[in-house]
């Protein structure tokens, strides 16, 4: 029987903590989990919650899945905790250590999230930055071995903005050999420093390629995948992003130019006649709620090997 491995290193702040095999073992590990065929007691462990930004798929998944781990969860709203007083993470990281077994944070600035690791004695899971959004793409990747049973001659597309779900896809896809590409606007494209690391683990450098062209972008990919073109904390940026997002919007016409077994991904909450129309979100191909569950599953599997 698969049993969970324990991990090289103690925090899972992004996809990069992993190395290929421990990222392909978490996945293999999800699947059991999905299939009902492991059973695993974390003996009453306890995860806290420090959440920043708004939550619904991210915070649900974690808390259903330390559940089902036969541990708790303890939800530390700011808003009702010292944390929006101020006080020095510095302080809340070494007082939660000694509470729980594992933290999982959504914050805005990746640093934070840093600063918490930096502080914690109990290992520390990146549940969102405006960095990256790590758990995020172990979902992603899940379904899309899912679909095609491994990631050889994968091409993942994704259209929007080269935000953190993108930053995650292009760090994991380096980490599986998977080809990826990123169609943005100028001007919105994923981080640099991003881009650079990936491509100092890619053995093939043609395998990640960024563009402002969509429709070359999408030709022959087997994976469509797109997220909310204004991210929590940009609302004031909606309106010019829509002008500048026009001719990003997966419909029918892009699907159409993808190859016969394109899926279509998207990270939700999603905006229907936005950045995908509702044709598309609702047709055959679409794996959305799929990818969904699979927030469950995978994070079931994450937090088993951490809390070995």
């Amino acid at each position: 029987m698969l049993k969970p491995k324990k991990l090289a290193k103690k925090n899972f702040l992004s996809g990069l903590d992993l190395s290929t095999e421990e990222f392909l073992h978490i996945l293999e590990l999800a699947s059991v989990f999905k299939n009902k065929k492991i059973n695993i007691d974390l003996d009453n462990k306890v995860l806290g919650l420090i959440f920043d930004k708004s939550s619904t798929r991210t915070r649900v998944s974690f808390q259903v899945a330390m559940t089902r781990l036969g541990g708790t969860t303890i939800d530390l709203n700011p808003t009702t905790s010292q944390i929006e007083r101020g006080e020095p993470i510095k302080d809340t990281a070494r007082v939660l250590s000694r509470y729980c077994d594992v933290i999982a944070i959504r914050t805005f600035d990746h640093s934070n999230l840093e600063e918490y690791a930096k502080w914690s004695t109990k290992p520390v899971i990146n549940a969102l930055t405006d960095l990256e959004h790590p758990c995020q793409a172990l979902a992603d990747f899940l379904t899309i071995k899912e679909e095609f049973l491994d990631f050889k001659e994968v091409v993942l597309t994704f259209i929007g903005d080269g935000n953190n779900v993108a930053n995650s896809l292009i760090l994991c896809g380096a980490l599986l050999g998977v080809e990826v590409r990123i169609a943005c606007p100028k001007g919105y494209e994923p981080n640099s420093l991003v881009i650079n690391k990936a491509y100092e683990i890619y053995k093939n450098k043609n395998l990640l390629k960024i563009t402002n062209d969509p429709n070359s972008a999408v030709l022959g990919a087997n994976v469509l995948y797109t997220d909310v073109w204004s991210s929590m904390g940009e609302e004031n940026q909606k309106d010019e992003k829509e002008k500048v997002f026009n001719g990003f919007t997966i419909d029918s016409d892009l699907v159409s130019k993808a190859a016969k077994d394109a899926i279509i991904l998207h990270c939700l909450p999603a905006y229907r006649s936005k950045e995908i129309t509702d044709e598309i979100f609702e047709s055959h191909k679409s794996r959305i709620f799929d990818q969904a569950e699979n927030r469950l599953h995978a994070q079931q599997a994450l937090l088993s090997c951490i809390l070995q």
